[in-house]
């Protein structure tokens, strides 16, 4: 069993981010400056970002725009796509079946965690065999902050600097946060300002 506690706060503690945590946006961005900030190493797949997509366009985002937010993701972290993990797919059996992907992404990167809001899709008996945990993106970014509060609030304070549209500033974008539920993650990252 991997010790999670010892490297959550590490590039080396590798966590892959379901689709409903990549969008909403302000998720994502939260996930991301902490990524940048060397707090954890994301990785998803092309089956994650064909959902991200979809969802996108089901938002009523243009093409273009979808297009360059995949890009921008791959851009910003080049080695977070998971390859050659399709095979692990039809090996695998969870609630969902359309959630195997997701698994078969995390075993084949050795991924410690799966940050999800989909909790009950990746039950801790069926993923804990292959070392792997699951927890919600409130109780994954907490966890982050809890082990390294000076370097969470500075991902977060240079998020807010590149808030522009609209631009916002700290208080609005935790007030943003708990509307999407990271409660918890508002409620600490206001308690380190």
């Amino acid at each position: 069993m991997k010790n999670q506690d010892f490297m959550i706060h590490s590039v080396r503690f590798t966590v892959v981010l379901d689709t409903n945590v990549i969008y909403p946006v302000i998720i994502r961005d939260l996930l991301f400056w902490f990524a940048h900030y060397d707090m954890y190493t994301p990785k998803w797949s092309n089956h994650i970002f064909d959902e991200w997509r979809s969802v996108m366009e089901r938002k009523g985002l243009p093409s273009l725009e979808i297009e360059k937010r995949i890009q921008k993701a791959n851009l910003a972290f080049p080695d977070a796509l998971v390859q050659q993990y399709e095979l692990l797919i039809t090996q695998l059996v969870l609630p969902d079946m359309k959630d195997c992907h997701v698994l078969a992404a995390a075993i084949k990167t050795n991924a410690h965690l799966i940050v999800t809001n989909n909790l009950k899709d990746f039950p801790e008996a069926v993923i804990s065999v292959f070392g792997i945990k699951a927890k919600s993106a409130d109780d994954f970014l907490t966890d982050i902050i809890d082990l390294n509060g000076e370097t969470a609030i500075e991902a977060f304070k240079e998020m807010v600097l590149y808030k522009r549209n609209p631009a916002m500033d700290e208080y609005a974008v935790l007030h943003q946060l708990k509307n999407i539920g990271l409660t918890d993650t508002a409620n600490y990252l206001h308690a380190l300002l």
